[in-house]
Order: C-alpha cells, then structure tokens, then sequence
C-alpha cells in the first residue's frame, strides 16, 4: 500500500513520520527542483550511500585492421567482451571517449528498498511537474508492488495529485490528513519547552504566541526560542524564571521572529501591484491619515487582527472596511486584486504561497510565515 500524507507546509509531516517510523527507518527526498525520475531516486540513492556508474572510458584507434571473432556479454551496469584472433595496428594516434552507463533506476529501487523495512518518504509530491507525476506514478506502483515501502506527502488542495497521476493506484492508497494546528496544541509546544527551562510563561502570552503562529509549530518554536533570546535564557535556570504578558516583550518577540521570515521582497511587489496601464489606481483615505490604493488597502486588511490564513470574500469585504476612512474599492477592484496578488505572490517561488479560488471567492494564504511576516515584518 502507498500512504498518501496530506498537510499545510511546516506543518510537522517530515516530523511525524521520522518519530512514528524512526528517524533511521525513513529515506527523505522532496520532489522540489526535480525535472526527471531519475532524478528523483538518485536522491535516494544518494541518501542510502548506494553506488551509481557514471561513465566508462574507450579508446578508438584509427587505421586498425582487426580478423578472427568475438564475443559480447554483459549485465545490466557493464558490458564485457571476450574476443579472439588477430590484430594488426596501424595506427599513429589514439582517442578517448567516455559515454554513460544506463542503469535502471527502478530495479535498483527495489533491490535496494524491498523487503528492508526502511520507507521511502516523498515530500512536495506537489512540486513535480505534471507529466513527471504521471511517470514517477507509474514508478511507485510497480515499486510498492514489489514490496517497496512508500509515502508521499503533499499540501490538501493537491493531495490527489498521485491518484491523478495514476488512477491504478486508487485502492492501494491509504490517506492521513494533516491540518494547521488548533492554538490549545501549539500551547503545549510552550508549556512542554518552557518546563524544560525550569521557565513559566504566562498563559496569556502562550496564547498570544499560539495565535500568531497561525497553526504552525515551526512558528510557534520560533516564538519561543525568540523570547527565551530576550529575556536573555540560553540554558535550563537555577531558579525559576517567570516570563509576563507584558506588550513589550511580545512586540519584541514578534519583531525579532520576524527577521527570520523575511518576505520584504515578495510585500513589496505586492504593494506595488501589476504594472499601471493607462490611468492611476483610485487613491482611498485610511484610517491614520494616509492614502493607498486597493492593493495597499488589501494587505492592510490581511494584516488585521485575529491572524487568519483563510479569507472568504465578505471577511475580505468587512476587513476593508476597518482600513478605510470612508470610501472603500468596488467589489470587482477588490477580487481583480486578489487575482493580481496571488499571481505576484507566486511568481519565481517552488510553491504556491497565496491562492485565489475564483470559484468560492476566497483568498487563501498557503504560509504562516507569510501572513507573520505581513503582520509584523
């Protein structure tokens, strides 16, 4: 059977399945950057040390008369020759070549693999292009088939992408879904690191950290690192050290996370928006004093309290309302934009980081470090 793992990005599937399986029985590849199969299992070949020709050497002399009769064997991986008779050179110079040895990928997969205990885990299933889904698909059948242990994981709105790639596979998959994680389990990442520290935390700032993670772990570790940086915490305390709520120390602890998701160049063509054609953007008085035009006004609303990842159209619509003065963009102007910023967001990144679904007019933001970023950045 493949196990098909689907979950938000940084949401602890590489973790969950390295500690339910055991770090030393997991082989771990991602599919991002992947232009070939082989590509593909030479990263996995390359994490279980095995072995692969590159290349053989042969000599051609030229002007080379040659009687009597040979004969080929070989293998797969190397050919030799056994030959007999006579052999007249004539030849004054010699060159040499070297061409690549074809080896099949997939057997030596499953010779390697089979029958061993050890899972092959494929992260960003996602990420492989269309096409290679379908042959790398292909591959994983006749793998598991022979006893090949596989999971592949992807993000929920391309979780199928492995039964699209290869319909044969429907009912030889079994699926585990992931989510973001709800705020009173992100807590317990503080409460658990915090007692290690022999450090208490006040539970309002736990919380205030678990809703600025935006379901991700990985965020809210880095909260917590990040304020055991500035209340100067670097190892377990002799005594008891007590962390408050207190509006500084959060600020400083968001601000300081937020250096290390730095998405400065990503906001700034988003705030940019697509290149003006003809006239201006309507300019819109803000809340503060300032002006901006939708694709400022949109980001504001985003940025808004409570950090929310998943935006229908009429959150979208209220949310605008709390940014602006008085007049506030058309509804068309707003989902135009929403089109714009996802397409921006996503140019030259592996992945996509915001999505539009035109079908259910909502705005979706794919990373927590995005939206904390959008937020205090």
């Amino acid at each position: 059977m493949l196990v098909s793992l689907s979950g938000p990005s940084k949401s602890g599937k590489t973790v969950f399945v390295k500690t339910v399986l055991g770090a030393d029985y997991v082989v771990a590849v991602t599919g991002a950057g992947i232009q070939t199969s082989d590509e593909l299992w030479d990263r996995v070949f390359h994490v279980l040390g095995t072995p692969l020709p590159k290349s053989v050497s042969q000599a051609d002399q030229s002007g080379s008369k040659a009687g009597g009769q040979a004969k080929v064997g070989g293998d797969i991986l190397v050919a030799k020759a056994e030959a007999s008779g006579t052999i007249e050179r004539s030849t004054t110079s010699t060159e040499t070549y070297t061409a690549d040895v074809a080896t099949n990928r997939l057997a030596l997969l499953i010779t390697e693999l089979a029958g061993t205990g050890i899972t092959l885990f494929i992260d960003d299933f996602h990420y492989l292009g269309r096409a290679l889904q379908d042959e790398v698909a292909r591959q994983i059948k006749d793998a598991i088939a022979s006893g090949v242990q596989i999971i592949c994981a992807s993000v929920p709105y391309r979780s199928e992408d492995v039964l699209r790639a290869n319909p044969d596979l429907r009912g030889r998959v079994v699926g585990i879904d992931f989510d973001y994680w709800n705020d009173d389990t992100l807590q317990k990442i503080g409460e658990l690191g915090f007692r290690e520290l022999n450090a208490q935390p006040n539970s309002d700032l736990l919380r205030s950290f678990a809703s600025e993670a935006a379901g991700s772990p990985q965020l809210m570790q880095a909260l917590c690192l990040n304020a055991c940086f500035e209340i100067g915490l670097r190892e377990r305390a002799a005594k008891l050290v007590s962390l408050d709520d207190s509006n500084e120390l959060f600020e400083a602890v968001c601000t300081r996370t937020s250096q290390s998701a730095n998405y400065a160049g990503t906001l700034e063509r988003l705030r940019d928006g697509p290149k003006k054609r003809g006239t201006d953007r309507n300019q819109y008085r803000l809340l503060g004093g300032d002006v901006g035009d939708v694709y400022t006004i949109l980001l504001r609303a985003i940025a808004l309290d409570p950090p929310n990842l998943h935006f229908r159209y009429a959150e979208l619509v209220r949310r605008i309302g709390r940014v602006c003065e008085n007049d506030t963009p058309v509804g068309s102007s707003v989902t135009g934009s929403c089109v714009h910023v996802a397409q921006l967001a996503n140019d030259g990144q592996e992945r996509d980081i915001i999505e539009w679904d035109a079908q259910e007019d909502a705005l979706h933001i794919r990373d927590p470090y995005l939206l904390f970023f959008m937020r205090w950045g």
